[in-house]
């Protein structure tokens, strides 16, 4: 909902605050309640896939509907989306997969135009 479709400055108010006090509770049930025990080993495992579960997520939509060619697909950025991958898979190191994938993004564009 946009902002201006809000006529009322209270109900932007208890928006805002109903939406930070869900974030802080959602933190606050991890870090609060249990993060002074130890956590059971399959949980342990589970969070640790984390991090590669949320980046995709967020670099996918950058890279299919790229903003740059005004959502259109662009050949460039979905063959360095294929060697950052390969590189990833291959290597195990994510700098390494990031910095071949950079590198072929600007080559794609040099290249391709």
């Amino acid at each position: 909902m946009p902002v201006e479709a809000i006529a009322d400055k209270g109900q932007l108010w208890t928006i805002i605050l109903g939406l930070g006090l869900g974030t802080y509770l959602l933190r606050f049930s991890f870090l609060g309640l249990i993060g002074n025990r130890s956590l059971p080993p399959l949980v342990l495992r589970m969070l640790r896939y984390t991090p590669m579960a949320v980046i995709p997520g967020l670099v996918a939509p950058a890279a299919v509907w790229p903003a740059a060619t005004g959502g259109e697909t662009d050949p460039a950025r979905l063959i360095a989306v294929v060697v950052t991958v390969l590189v990833g898979i291959r290597t195990r190191n994510t700098l390494w997969a990031m910095v071949a994938g950079a590198v072929t993004l600007g080559l794609g564009l040099w290249a391709l135009g």
